[in-house]
């Protein structure tokens, strides 16, 4: 009996702590610590501080704790968390061929994400195609760098746009697509963010290649199969599939060639004579009961009824005028959301670009002066992704308890993440301009509340309330708020990062 009772407690014991180590792992890593004695810039009854505070914590501007600090006071403890909890390093090289390569940098997880983001970084060389595929994720492009022309079935039909740096173009999963780099002489850098909601659940996202040679999605049907569906012979199926071992990003060559690649003949026919290119390829993927409707709405039946449809009339010019026009959002420079000496800001919205209430994602392309800060604020509708585009400078973020989630240093082609509700700022170094684009997981108007400027909720609230919270009186807590008398974008010379020798990263050139 006495064994089966101690036998009943190590299983019990085993449990209690299985259950304890799920309950960690199903956090975001470091979630755990928001309310641990280590910590806080600002010190506290437990925590050590910066700024110091009562009990064990040390701080930056002194105190009487434990806690050690930046502007004095020994002990153990440490200025807050530093660690880069809210950049995201972790990335993988998803594609690499003669003709470029993809990068993904991969979406945090955890409790706190309430909808997951990948951020891609796709290089393509001087004349070269991204070969016609489709994904198993939505794409919200962003052209950083070159010129292209997009090819792309939308609505149930075909179009071509020509894209330049700035434009945004939304491509939904499992819409056939393609991308040609026509920039005389320069390779074409794009971000995109990607949206794996819809995904099959692999790491980053599965391409499903129309072209490619053996990579193809046709390449596994049985060859008496394609035969028959192209009504080709078996030489001229293996000349279509075996030409092309060069992956997904391949050179397009021009003028007299001993053999030009299929994908150089593609690209020369005339718009229906691509239809007609396309149909040959997608009407061999059969309408099975369980291909009738994909993820996003569109079944291969129906691609090829509507480019069986397609007349003349509906492909003049440079597509169907069912295709969505891309967005560039470097034409807003001349009306920023915000501006003022010392930076401006950029949001778009579905009120910008229709596209983006389908997508359900937002974008924001901010500018920061030499020194300037986007004051300390909030975000009460998204979670915001964000991408260094140029010069450097500070991300700094604050976990709900008041301390120090992140304090870190970042410059060209760095990818950080701020969760909805957290409190963050962002500070150019004195060196230059600090800019960077990002994407939010929301199109509707986000309406950042600021804590701190001429616009604060500091201001807004009641002064009596404020005053007592903080523990001061009326005149003192005035004279705090209405000191700044600039909004959103703040001139900080103290603040900013010295950062001295800089070099320009060449991940954008």
């Amino acid at each position: 009996m006495e064994k089966n009772k101690r036998a009943i407690g190590f299983l019990l014991l085993v449990v209690l702590i299985n259950g304890v180590m799920m309950t960690r792992s199903n956090g975001y890593e470091g979630e755990e610590e928001w309310g641990e004695a280590g910590g806080g810039e600002w010190g506290g009854a437990e925590g050590g501080g910066a700024w110091g505070g009562g009990g064990g914590g040390g701080g930056a501007w002194g105190g009487e704790g434990k806690g050690g600090g930046e502007w004095g006071g020994g002990g153990e403890g440490g200025g807050g968390g530093r660690r880069g909890w809210f950049m995201m390093r972790e990335s993988r090289q998803v594609i690499k061929s003669e003709g470029g390569e993809m990068r993904v940098v991969l979406s945090p997880r955890g409790r706190i994400i309430e909808k997951p983001m990948h951020i891609g970084f796709l290089t393509m060389e001087p004349k070269t195609l991204f070969v016609p595929q489709y994904l198993d994720s939505s794409l919200l492009i962003f052209i950083r760098q070159g010129e292209a022309t997009l090819g792309v079935i939308c609505k149930d039909e075909f179009g071509e746009r020509k894209l330049k740096a700035g434009d945004i173009y939304w491509i939904p999963a499992g819409s056939v697509f393609y991308l040609h780099n026509t920039g005389l002489g320069q390779r074409l850098h794009v971000i995109c963010s990607i949206d794996p909601t819809q995904s099959l659940g692999f790491e980053t996202f599965q391409p499903f290649y129309i072209g490619g040679g053996p990579s193809s999605v046709l390449a596994g049907f049985d060859p008496h199969t394609l035969t028959s569906a192209f009504n080709v012979s078996l030489p001229e199926l293996q000349q279509m599939m075996m030409s092309q071992f060069r992956g997904p990003i391949v050179h397009v060559t021009e003028g007299p060639q001993p053999q030009q690649t299929i994908w150089t003949q593609f690209l020369g026919l005339r718009g229906e004579e691509k239809h007609k290119q396309l149909k040959k390829l997608l009407e061999t993927k059969q309408g099975s009961p369980q291909d009738q409707q994909y993820s996003s709405g569109w079944s291969w039946r129906n691609i090829v009824r509507s480019i069986l449809d397609l007349t003349e009339e509906k492909n003049k010019g440079s597509g169907s005028s069912e295709c969505e026009d891309s967005y560039n959002i470097y034409d807003k420079k001349d009306k920023p959301s915000f501006d003022n000496k010392y930076g401006w800001s950029i949001a778009l919205d579905y009120d910008d670009y229709k596209p983006l209430k389908h997508s359900g994602i937002g974008v924001y392309l901010v500018n920061l002066t030499a020194g300037a800060m986007m004051a300390p604020h909030m975000n009460p509708t998204a979670t915001e992704y964000g991408i260094v585009l140029a010069g450097s400078g500070e991300i700094q973020v604050v976990f709900p308890n008041g301390t120090s989630a992140m304090n870190t240093r970042v410059s060209v082609g760095d990818v950080f993440w701020i969760p909805r509700y957290f409190a963050f700022c962002q500070i150019a170094s004195r060196t230059g301009p600090f800019e960077f684009v990002g994407f939010t997981t929301s199109a509707h108007k986000n309406r950042p509340q600021f804590l701190v400027g001429s616009n604060s909720l500091l201001r807004t609230l009641n002064l009596t309330s404020l005053s007592i919270a903080f523990g001061v009186d009326e005149e003192t807590m005035r004279r705090f708020i209405e000191a700044q008398r600039e909004a959103v974008i703040l001139p900080t010379p103290a603040a900013a990062p010295p950062h001295v020798g800089e070099m320009v990263s060449d991940r954008f050139v």
